[in-house]
């Protein structure tokens, strides 16, 4: 009685791990990228060079895109009088949001300026519209600095920075020199270098990037009918 009491308790473990009553997972691939992400990850000098770059294109497009269509709007609306007071990216909501994630601060600055504090002293490959460099450096630990140039790649820009009497009439040019007296930012045409993008970014916002940038995505699962 006894040898058969204890065989019984002996076979009630295996009899509950049954295979057929076992819940197996079915998004183990999912769980193993995920547990991966979140290791931590010794992130190279190199990357965090490599971040600034991505970082920096991602901010001066975001400011492109958003300048065309905030200019767009405003001459739509009220002619380059409306517009005048959003031509600074920098300070557009969008642009604004995400130089605060990536720690970062925007500049536009050209040798031929509408405002004086955006003139800067460029040299001949920063004024030449076929140079699309981009430079990026490491001043100190904390700090990464990006610039490429700004290109006039859109015949919008030309109704407040293209040819006085032909692409901007009297009347509007006498709007722009009320409020920028010393503007130098007209005469360009398509094509040309406009000046630079500068962006000081700090080393928590690249290393974020960077983990953003290089985190991997799980694949949406195809239904199987």
């Amino acid at each position: 009685m006894r040898f058969l009491l204890r065989t019984a308790l002996f076979l009630l473990p295996l009899s509950a791990c049954n295979s057929d009553q076992v819940e197996h997972l079915s998004n183990t691939k999912e769980l193993a990228i995920e547990a991966e992400n979140w290791q931590v990850k010794r992130i190279m000098p190199k990357d965090l060079l490599r971040a600034t770059r991505w970082a920096g294109d991602s901010l001066t497009r975001t400011a492109e895109r958003e300048l065309r269509q905030v200019l767009a709007a405003k001459l739509a609306e009220g002619g380059v009088a409306a517009a005048l007071p959003y031509c600074r990216p920098a300070a557009l909501p969008t642009t604004d949001s995400l130089a605060k994630v990536l720690h970062a601060s925007l500049s536009w600055v050209s040798a031929r300026p509408r405002s004086p504090r955006n003139r800067a002293a460029l040299s001949a490959a920063n004024l030449n519209h076929t140079d699309t460099t981009h430079r990026v450096a490491r001043p100190s630990t904390e700090e990464f600095t990006y610039q490429r140039p700004v290109v006039l790649s859109d015949a919008l820009c030309l109704r407040c920075h293209g040819e006085v009497g032909k692409d901007i009439p009297a009347a509007d040019y006498a709007l722009i020199q009320k409020q920028y007296p010393q503007d130098q930012a007209t005469g360009y045409r398509l094509g040309q270098s406009m000046g630079v993008w500068r962006a000081s970014l700090k080393r928590q916002g690249v290393a974020e990037f960077y983990t953003m940038k290089t985190r991997k995505v799980m694949k949406k699962r195809k239904p199987l009918f």
